[in-house]
């Protein structure tokens, strides 16, 4: 029953993806790139995360929605979520209140559709051919970026962890927030437990997102402010999903 729900779902999105995808290109030539965020990037995306509730069983809580600055709140944000699965790539969009701008490689610029839509939804792209350049683009394109009300979401560990483990923590968001004056904002997410990495497959139960209190970059290390950022976070997952952490019995 598991894989009827989860093709369920992946039918959805690749039926409802294209259109949405070729319309936004369409009205960019008319909106601007906030207006195309809230108005066809969002709602697709919030979609799947419902999709994936009502026919998945994939269901989510939130904890500590009150430390997300509100919406005329135009501090530089940096998120800095734990990354287990594709899942919050789709569910941060639904719960902020600002756009956000995924740091990501340009060479995902060149997929049909998928990349179209990035490129005009003006996010962070890094060629990583001129490693040289790459962070002064960052840190420019992020502040200006921020400027507009935007957050930067960076995940730390870089790629998907898997449940129960805990990938190496890299300082480059931290460094953008020293950078930038912006603040950290550390969130735990346990979405491993629902879509593993490297499976299609959906498994009822429920995600915890935590999100703890923004931290000012201002005249902080980068190594030591993504050293708390990790601490944080975690801590954060080991009492979110304990079971995870559990050592098994010899």
């Amino acid at each position: 029953m598991k894989v009827v729900r989860s093709l369920l779902v992946f039918l959805w999105m690749v039926v409802t993806v294209i259109p949405v995808g070729l319309a936004l290109v369409v009205m960019s030539l008319f909106l601007n790139d906030t207006r195309l965020w809230w108005w066809f990037a969002v709602p697709w995306l919030r979609g799947v995360v419902e999709v994936a509730r009502l026919i998945a069983g994939v269901q989510y809580r939130i904890h500590g929605m009150e430390n997300l600055p509100a919406p005329d709140d135009m501090r530089r944000i940096v998120l800095c979520p734990k990354h287990q699965s594709t899942w919050e790539t789709f569910f941060f969009p639904s719960m902020t209140p600002h756009p956000l701008a995924y740091v990501f490689k340009k060479e995902l610029l060149y997929i049909p559709i998928f990349g179209w839509c990035l490129a005009r939804l003006k996010m962070v792209h890094i060629d990583r051919s001129k490693r040289s350049e790459a962070w002064t683009r960052v840190a420019a394109q992020g502040r200006e970026l921020m400027d507009r009300g935007k957050w930067v979401i960076m995940f730390p560990e870089g790629t998907r962890t898997a449940r129960g483990s805990k990938g190496q923590y890299k300082s480059g968001a931290t460094r953008l927030a020293v950078a930038t004056g912006a603040s950290v904002i550390p969130v735990a997410v346990t979405s491993g437990r629902c879509w593993p990495r490297r499976t299609f497959l959906f498994i009822p139960g429920v995600i915890d997102v935590s999100i703890g209190t923004p931290v000012s970059a201002l005249d902080r290390d980068p190594g030591e402010l993504m050293d708390e950022v990790e601490r944080w976070i975690e801590a954060e997952m080991h009492r979110l999903d304990p079971l995870a952490y559990q050592t098994p019995a010899s």
